[in-house]
């Protein structure tokens, strides 16, 4: 009989053992689906129904609606073309913000990894000896040795109970998003400024060309006078007049060159590469700048990479709330130990050698001093702020868009004005040159006429210039090519 109720013993133990392990795992996964902090809801932004500056000004729509891809093919510059291709593999801007996304991700894979258990294997040797002059029950007072050889493995798991690493990893996982979305911008911000630079490259480019035609013109213009002061005809001032345009002609038109290899400097730089290794060949700025789709405010928010970034700051700002509540609540970890422990290495890896802990482990914070309270406060302050911050980057780019679409308008009618403006300085000249060959004005009249010509020209050249960098500005306005589904999903 007392053998039986032996035998029966072990059992119900085993048994009660094995209820209260269910009962623990049930009580564990119905509170692990709870996730304590807000959950989020985009933040509202005022958007208008449209923009503005469009009312009265009618853009040509192009085949395609929206801007998609490399956005500079547009413009139908081959150079240009090949330029922005080295950008994303050279630019080092762009390569400090590729690298930057990376460690986000880096980061989400760090948070993740509270998900799962923690092992740790380690070995220890330890000599001891024991007192000669403490005095053991049921042993000699001779000195003692020992050896103890311990081979443990430790397993730490903390049970997500109230959601802290689900916060955490919805935090780093908006924050990674909104690294791809900065490395985007940069992208965006390093095209835009060599689309810019190039135009104004151009522009220079025919600059330098009207006035070296103007050198030319002025050159026949000096020849001229001097025949006449040479026949008797005019005085000497003439020609000095007519000496010092052309001089001051030929002046400019070095002071342009300066320019021009201080843009086309910027250029290789912007391609991650020296000045001395890129040459852009002269070619005159010509032709118009292309229709620009603009579309719907609204679709703004889905199409600039700057605003999506401060948007999913915002998102983990949210998180990071949720990450601070949880410390008001319980950490629950399961923890358990096993290995072999002996006094003889031959003895090490023997089933009597072996040893195993294993249990649960619950801690509370009672008291912090207002720890808690303190963050929690701060996470909320950094939620309101990140908040504006959209907001704010939200008002920006609608004031961006309208910025350049009214540039855009405002240039076609000052460029309609200013051609008007060209044909009739040209005009003027010939009259002068015309009336001074006959004798009725001096030369002074004529030089007039030409330096009015050649800033009229000049003017319209750099009017020219304004209007392909606002069409620059507009696109990068709109985000470029960019689309928010662009963006990395959430691990």
């Amino acid at each position: 009989m007392m053998g039986q109720k032996s035998m029966r013993t072990p059992s119900k133990t085993r048994v009660l053992r094995a209820l209260v392990l269910a009962v623990c795992s049930f009580l564990i996964a119905t509170l692990a689906a709870c996730t304590v902090g807000p959950n989020y809801v985009r933040p509202t932004a005022e958007v208008s129904p449209g923009y503005k500056e469009l009312d009265g000004w009618k853009v040509a729509q192009p085949n395609d609606d929206t801007l998609r891809g490399p956005w500079w093919e547009m413009f139908n510059e081959p150079d240009l073309n090949a330029l922005e291709s080295q950008v994303d593999v050279s630019n080092q801007t762009i390569a400090v913000a590729e690298a930057a996304y990376r460690q986000a991700v880096a980061l989400v894979q760090q948070a993740r990894s509270a998900y799962f258990p923690t092992v740790t294997v380690g070995f220890s040797l330890a000599n001891s000896s024991s007192s000669t002059t403490v005095s053991v029950r049921n042993q000699s007072n001779g000195r003692t040795n020992n050896t103890q050889y311990t081979l443990p493995v430790n397993v730490s798991w903390e049970i997500d109970v109230f959601g802290r690493i689900r916060r955490q990893v919805e935090s780093a996982s908006a924050s990674a998003q909104a690294s791809a979305a900065d490395l985007a911008t940069a992208q965006l911000a390093i095209q835009t400024e060599l689309a810019q630079d190039y135009f104004q490259l151009r522009a220079l480019d025919a600059q330098k060309k009207l006035l070296d035609e103007n050198v030319v013109d002025f050159q026949k213009s000096l020849e001229l006078t001097q025949n006449q002061y040479a026949a008797g005809i005019v005085s000497r001032a003439d020609v000095l007049q007519a000496q010092t345009q052309l001089q001051s002609t030929q002046a400019q038109a070095i002071d342009v060159e300066v320019q021009r290899a201080q843009f086309e400097h910027a250029i290789a730089v912007l391609v991650g590469q020296p000045p001395a290794e890129i040459t852009v060949a002269d070619m005159a700025l010509a032709g118009q700048p292309p229709a620009i789709p603009v579309g719907l405010p609204s679709e703004l928010l889905e199409r600039r990479p700057d605003i999506a970034s401060a948007e999913r700051l915002v998102a983990a700002a949210n998180a990071q709330i949720g990450v601070a509540e949880a410390a008001y609540y319980p950490t629950v970890t399961l923890s358990s130990v096993g290995g072999f422990n002996t006094t003889s290495s031959s003895k090490l890896f023997s089933l009597p050698s072996r040893f195993w802990a294993v249990g649960p482990t619950v801690t509370q914070t009672v008291f912090d001093g207002g720890l808690r309270a303190g963050q929690t406060a701060q996470a909320r302050a950094v939620y309101d702020a990140n908040v504006a911050t959209y907001r704010q980057a939200v008002l920006t780019g609608f004031q961006q868009v309208e910025d350049n679409v009214a540039a855009l308008k405002i240039f076609e009618s000052e460029a309609q004005v200013q051609d008007e403006a060209v044909k009739a300085a040209q005009q003027t000249v010939t009259v002068f040159t015309n009336q001074y060959k006959a004798g009725i004005v001096n030369y002074l009249n004529v030089i007039v006429a030409q330096t009015a010509a050649l800033n009229n020209e000049r003017t319209a050249i750099t009017i020219m210039g304004n209007r392909f960098t606002a069409a620059v500005l507009l696109i990068k306005a709109l985000g470029g090519g960019w689309n928010v589904s662009d963006l990395p999903a959430s691990p």
